[in-house]
């Protein structure tokens, strides 16, 4: 049974991962952005992209930002990190990330499983991008984008 996004978006607990959000960027500099986007004929690596350059995590100062891209209703998603952690961690990391995400999505844990990846990628952004208080600041929404919902 394929998942609309209607459903994940009832499912997911956005203050739980909104929460996993803002605990992982206090010890880093890093910014981290989880999108639910709509059903789409297309290119999932490329409308990933630009969800990453449409929501600024392209933009930000050391290059440091990471996307969770869902499309629940093709059962697809992409976890991508800007060039300043991609240099970092290697594709492996991303790969490891994903499959972590793909084990709780199968047992239908969304929320489980976002937040564990979100607090993966936050201790790698924590070691190689340490929190500095007098010049780090938020700078992307921790909140999920849904877009509109529905």
């Amino acid at each position: 049974m394929v998942m609309t996004r209607k459903q994940l978006i009832r499912s997911v607990d956005d203050a739980r991962v909104s929460a996993a959000i803002e605990q992982a960027e206090v010890q880093t500099s890093g910014e981290i952005v989880v999108s639910v986007a709509p059903f789409f004929w297309g290119d999932i690596h490329k409308a990933a992209r630009q969800t990453f350059v449409r929501l600024g995590v392209s933009r930000t100062a050391a290059r440091n930002g990471v996307l969770f891209f869902i499309v629940p209703s093709r059962r697809m998603f992409v976890v991508m990190g800007d060039e300043g952690i991609h240099e970092k961690v290697g594709q492996e990391f991303w790969e490891r990330v994903a499959s972590h995400l793909t084990e709780h999505f199968r047992e239908g844990e969304f929320t489980e499983g976002l937040v564990h990846g979100i607090e993966e990628v936050g201790r790698q952004l924590a070691a190689y991008f340490p929190y500095n208080r007098t010049i780090d600041r938020n700078e992307l929404s921790n909140d999920i984008d849904f877009g509109d919902r529905e």
